[in-house]
């Protein structure tokens, strides 16, 4: 008899290099990383990448990076950063949720990018 497997899930987010490690601490020690059994913990893949992004004065953003045009409009530039694209699974979709939270508290963006993607197993 083979018992059902744990739910799987995929974090996926964007972070400037210098702010990497302590995004992936955050989820690791919210139980990310770790695959079924616990023969392997601290997981994670990553890739370099260009975010981009414009921030809406008018509309209340408070942007962690981003320039103001130099017409006196106060309105921003678009801004394009350097990005890491870092994956993790979770198992279990409290651990999943966990991972989220404990990403956006370290996260030092105001409204960081990320999605999480429910896995299949075959």
């Amino acid at each position: 008899m083979t018992l059902p497997q744990p739910t799987r899930f995929k974090l996926v987010f964007y972070v400037p290099k210098e702010n990497l490690e302590a995004c992936k601490t955050a989820v690791f020690q919210a139980g990310g990383g770790t695959f079924p059994g616990g023969k392997y913990e601290q997981c994670s893949f990553e890739s370099p990448g260009t975010g981009q992004f414009l921030p809406v004065a008018d509309k209340g953003a408070n942007p962690t990076i981003g320039q103001k045009k130099e017409d006196g409009s106060g309105e921003y530039r678009v801004e394009k950063v350097e990005e890491i694209r870092c994956e993790i699974m979770c198992v279990g979709r409290d651990v999943a949720q966990k991972a989220v939270d404990a990403l956006k508290r370290a996260h030092p963006y105001e409204e960081p990018a990320y999605e999480v993607y429910k896995m299949e197993g075959f």
